[in-house]
């Protein structure tokens, strides 16, 4: 069950955020469109006919596509590979973009599943973090989408933002358990690097949250959305019984996938591929017939940590028996003590040999993955 990703490199403006590679320049948007159609000619191979089951508009900002050149795109996937009849179709949205026009269009394009990135509806955050969008053009993007039938919609929303109260974080939270969205992602704000905010840090003009404080909004959202009837499937992940994300799911269970665009990575078991993240350089190897892409063949020890990171932050787990007979590893084995501590504290639990997270232990995610990982030799 393999997946499809579209890279779509461009946004209005630039959140202080975020560190995903985009352009505000759109000057060459439909060429560059024209050349994820090319690349999906060149990479054909890549996935050895698998079918495609999901297939994800990312970014960047995908809504800025025109309903002409969502269907191209979408016309050249099932025209050069085999896309199964009942695929999901997912596009990120950017609230500023959802008019009633426009959602008809998406609909129209072949669009089954919004991810609607709404972060926060307090408008002293969303100007703060260099949103494009308000509170009200949130809640009305929303409603623009249920009125002309989405029936599988995504809300994001970011938590630990810097002045945020805990009152702010609770009126979120509830503002999205009033709208019932099938499905709810919510990830804490990381200041990186080469970001605005990662320049405001490094400068002593932004006081980045506690790790403590961060957790704790992590245990009142886990705590709203488990009363609200909502499952915590992945650790930044929450939705209503049937709705998990397709998509994501399958790369958090070691599904192939191929990445196409500026930036989009892919793995089919054997390699990751990373095509390069410049826009012009990328659309002149296209139109020369190259992919702009740099690989990686995995060992045995990238494919074991690998699994381990991606399927102990969900509630499938890690199965040890997997581990075993694919990778000749025992996990129990191997980490004996450190185990034991953590079956001590009560951060995990292991059930049929499949080790998953406590919801203590859901707060030290990365840190127990990576405590777990083997070490190449």
């Amino acid at each position: 069950m393999a997946g499809l990703y579209f890279h779509i490199p461009f946004c209005k403006q630039a959140c202080y955020y975020c560190d995903f590679h985009f352009s505000t320049n759109q000057q060459i948007k439909s060429t560059l469109v024209e050349a994820l159609v090319r690349e999906l000619t060149l990479q054909q191979n890549f996935l050895a006919d698998e079918t495609i089951h999901t297939i994800y508009f990312g970014g960047g900002t995908p809504s800025i596509l025109t309903k002409e050149e969502i269907e191209m795109l979408l016309s050249a996937a099932k025209e050069y590979y085999p896309v199964h009849p009942d695929a999901e179709i997912t596009l990120e949205a950017n609230p500023d973009d959802l008019d009633e026009g426009k959602l008809a269009d998406l609909k129209r394009a072949g669009i089954n599943r919004l991810s609607i990135g709404i972060q926060t509806f307090h408008n002293d955050l969303l100007r703060f973090m260099n949103r494009a969008h308000n509170a009200a053009t949130a809640l009305n993007a929303f409603q623009n989408a249920r009125k002309v039938d989405f029936n599988n919609i995504s809300i994001d929303l970011i938590y630990a933002i810097p002045g945020e109260t805990e009152e702010q974080w609770l009126e979120d939270i509830r503002q999205v358990i009033e709208l019932q969205p099938e499905h709810v992602s919510c990830y804490s704000l990381t200041v990186e690097e080469k970001t605005v905010f990662g320049k405001w840090s490094t400068a002593g003009k932004l006081n980045v949250v506690e790790d403590d404080l961060a957790a704790q909004q992590l245990e009142l959202l886990m705590d709203e959305l488990d009363r609200a009837g909502y499952e915590h499937y992945e650790i930044s992940n929450f939705a209503k019984p049937g709705y998990y994300s397709r998509h994501n799911s399958s790369y958090w269970r070691q599904q192939n996938y191929l990445g196409i665009g500026p930036s989009a990575h892919s793995y089919n078991g054997a390699i990751r591929q990373f095509n390069i993240s410049n826009n012009h350089l990328y659309v002149k190897a296209i139109e020369q017939n190259n992919v702009p892409a740099q690989t990686e063949v995995l060992t045995t020890e990238n494919k074991i940590n690998e699994y381990i990171l991606t399927t102990l932050r969900t509630h499938w787990g890690t199965n040890l028996d997997y581990l075993k007979q694919h990778h000749n590893i025992d996990l129990l084995k191997e980490n004996s003590v450190y185990l034991d501590q953590l079956f001590e504290k009560g951060l995990v639990v292991l059930n049929q040999n499949v080790l998953t997270l406590t919801r203590k232990g859901k707060l030290m995610a990365d840190r127990i993955a990576s405590d777990l990982f083997v070490v190449e030799k």
